[in-house]
């Protein structure tokens, strides 16, 4: 780890002498600048701007290219207008257009990828860390989601506020007013200076433009390259406010295994508290999740378990908090193991409350605790969970937690098996990014506490990447010892499978990973973007034996006409530590293989009303050879009907007694937007590999913002024998926002 570390040093070095010239945030915020006025009338939230006070504001337009690339400007402008009250902040979009706007949903939080629209990208502390993102398409679709620092992975719009809007078409431009709440947001009324960017999704042209200049290799939400909002005066102060959503639940079911019908209701709340303006409490008791929609199912030809993300709302907000430290396959905390058990059946969550927010401009804290009840043999736990940020630099932040997991198991379950009592975790993590945003250092330190286990229980990381415009790269190292266990995260190759002894064995590893990318953006031509990427990953055992070895070389290219098209090459080296089995033949043995493979894959263009994409895979497979192929089929009838089918087939051929194995995956989704109140959804799933075909149809009514309906049905039924019924439920959960 030495010389690694001398490694880092050296590549930090030479990568601030590259950054020198890289635009940053203050040299944004010195030449996009605006000042918030105050309404001197009410705002009438009707795509119309006759409102006087409209006329009193100098509109903030010339926008920037961001994407394909941000050579040359716009092909449409766009204008933004500001105002605020003591309740609100109001924005209005003169978006100039023509044509029927393309639209691929009503449903709410359909995000801005392929649909007409606009977004406000505020950060109220003006702290590059936290922010929001307020989405509305040209159809008065809308979509939120909470902002971090490290959002450059992507977004989920799975948090959600009160909030409104409507839009207008005139022909050649249409009109969309936005009414943001001031307590829907946090925000300290001391700080004057707010973040805040503008972007247009032309989705006709395939163009993103931004108010601010922000490059083709960063996303168009980054909080790095927010201008200045400027507050004339101190902003209204927001009173405490209280949130209450009860919800009420009813419904059947059916279990063919143990042929008992059972009818269920069931009460609960959720509750929001904002202590402050920037410090919010949410309680629940006695939570259900019955709406949260089915996970998309996969197909897994790796030897490790997968990670499914995180449905259910109350965990969503402020998630990086408690999420964030780590990297995907290793992840301290993960907030699907608290009322989910390992094969992803619920358990009953009695209760449970949350702190999070700012303590400060530069200090965020979180503090949850969770209580489980008891179901069959599954016994009740407890979950607490406490994490804290502190700003340092100008855009880098030091951070830590605590997690602890009680397990209330009888003494005789505790003799049986120790290690089930309790499970702690604590960590603290350095992350540096300099001002611009494209060069990043992070070093952690993770320890686990179980009884009776002193040794092998840590886990430490660091890292580096470089996101310039045209040139990339990624270096991470890591060393996971067999003893760190993660009650409330998520390993994933730490539980290594024996096949023929029918057990799984821990063993610690160490592991290494390089990518580095190159992009041109050709100014003419049908090519928007073109983009080469090798990556390495390296998994030693702990003698420092070789694990695993993966190459990969890829090309994606990015067409100007919404299409795209790559190809890879893989190699890989695995040495098997235990059999394992891939089909119900002979598990391989444990041996060392080389294997090979080659894929191909190709998107149409997204804006048509008919789409299509495959990827073709085909190659060796340790001692055998597979071949994989997808298809995605998706036709609209815009705004309102939707007609996706995704169908996966994997052939798995191993030669003599290990036999073969076919995998069908089929997903076809019809979903049926009635208007942007009433939604249908009906989603089938066929996956032989989990021996599952499941129904899932969902009916949603949004009677008031933020109220819902759901009338939720589900059937699940084996592959083979094909049809065989395992059970079946039919439910409803009616909500309301108070």
């Amino acid at each position: 780890m030495n010389r690694l570390s001398l490694i880092l040093l050296l590549l930090t070095l030479n990568l601030f002498w590259l950054d020198g010239k890289a635009q940053t945030n203050a040299n944004v915020q010195q030449e996009f600048q605006l000042t918030i006025q105050p309404t001197k009338g009410p705002i009438k939230l009707d795509g119309i701007l006759d409102e006087p006070a409209w006329n009193t504001v100098e509109a903030v337009s010339q926008f920037n290219k961001k994407f394909p690339n941000d050579i040359g400007a716009p092909k449409k402008q766009t204008e933004v207008k500001y105002l605020y009250d003591d309740k609100n902040l109001y924005f209005a979009f003169k978006v100039y257009d023509s044509g029927t706007a393309i639209i691929r949903s009503l449903k709410r939080d359909i995000g801005h990828d392929g649909n007409d629209g606009v977004a406000v990208v505020l950060d109220p502390l003006n702290q590059k860390t936290n922010g929001f993102y307020f989405v509305v398409s040209a159809l008065n679709v809308q979509s939120e989601d909470q902002l971090t620092g490290s959002s450059d992975g992507g977004i989920s719009y799975s948090w959600d506020t009160k909030w409104f809007s409507m839009t207008k078409d005139y022909g050649n431009y249409w009109i969309a007013e936005i009414a943001i709440p001031l307590k829907s947001i946090r925000y300290n009324s001391e700080n004057k200076n707010w973040g805040v960017n503008f972007v247009r999704i032309d989705a006709k042209n395939f163009e993103y433009s931004t108010w601010t200049r922000i490059g083709p290799n960063f996303k168009s939400y980054d909080l790095g390259y927010t201008g200045l909002m400027k507050w004339p005066t101190n902003p209204p102060a927001s009173n405490n406010n209280v949130i209450l959503l009860p919800y009420l639940t009813g419904g059947i079911s059916e279990d063919k295994s143990t042929s008992k019908t059972e009818t269920t209701g069931n009460v609960g709340f959720d509750a929001k508290i904002a202590l402050n303006s920037s410090l919010n409490l949410d309680l629940t008791v006695n939570p259900d999740f019955s709406q949260v929609e089915v996970d998309n199912q996969v197909t897994n030809l790796t030897r490790f378990n997968i990670f499914l993300p995180e449905r259910r709302a109350f965990f969503l907000e402020n998630a990086d908090l408690f999420a964030g430290f780590g990297i995907p396959p290793i992840r301290p905390f993960y907030s699907r193991t608290i009322g989910l058990d390992k094969e992803g059946n619920k358990i009953p969550i009695l209760f449970g409350a949350r702190l999070s927010g700012n303590l400060s401009p530069d200090v965020r804290i979180g503090a949850m605790n969770m209580q489980t009840g008891r179901k069959g043999d599954y016994a009740p736990e407890n979950f607490s969970a406490f994490t804290w940020q502190k700003r340092v630099l100008k855009r880098s932040m030091v951070k830590g937690y605590f997690l602890n997991r009680e397990n209330f198991i009888s003494v005789e379950e505790e003799k049986k098996n120790p290690l089930d009592k309790y499970g702690r975790n604590a960590g603290i993590t350095f992350e540096y990014s300099n001002p611009a945003g494209s060069f990043s250092y992070w070093a952690n330190y993770n320890q686990s506490m179980k009884p009776t286990i002193k040794d092998l229980n840590n886990y430490a990381e660091a890292g580096l990447s470089y996101n310039g415009r045209n040139f990339g790269f990624v270096l991470d190292i890591a060393n996971v010892g067999k003893n760190y266990y993660t009650d409330m995260g998520f390993v994933q190759r730490i539980s290594n499978y024996d096949a023929e002894r029918d057990t799984s064995i821990r063993i610690g590893f160490k592991h290494i990973y390089s990518e580095i990318s190159y992009a041109l953006m050709p100014a003419k031509g049908k090519i928007g973007k073109m983009e080469l990427t090798t990556q390495n990953s390296a998994v030693f055992n702990p003698d420092n034996s070789l694990n695993e070895w993966e190459s990969t070389l890829q090309v994606k290219t990015d067409f100007k006409n919404a299409s795209s098209f790559n190809l890879g090459l893989s190699n890989n080296i695995t040495n098997l530590l235990f059999p394992t089995s891939f089909t119900d033949g002979t598990p391989l043995p444990a041996a060392q293989y080389q294997y090979a493979q080659f894929g191909m894959g190709y998107d149409s263009d997204t804006r048509k009303l008919f789409g299509w994409s495959t990827d073709l895979n085909f190659g060796q497979f340790y001692n055998g050879t597979v071949q994989s192929f997808r298809v995605g089929v998706n036709w609209r009838n815009q705004p309102h009907l939707s007609l996706r089918l995704n169908a996966q087939f994997n052939n798995i051929q191993l030669p003599g007694i290990y036999g073969s194995t076919k995998l069908l995956l089929i997903a076809p989704r019809i979903e049926y937007n009635f208007n942007t109140k009433l939604f249908w959804t009906t989603f089938i799933q066929y996956n032989t590999q989990s021996n599952n075909f499941n129904i899932n149809s969902r009916l949603q009514y949004r009677y008031k913002p933020m109220s819902d309906f759901f009338l939720v049905y589900t059937d699940n039924y084996f592959t083979d024998p094909l049809f065989k019924s395992k059970n079946r439920a039919l439910i409803f959960k009616l909500s309301y926002w108070f």
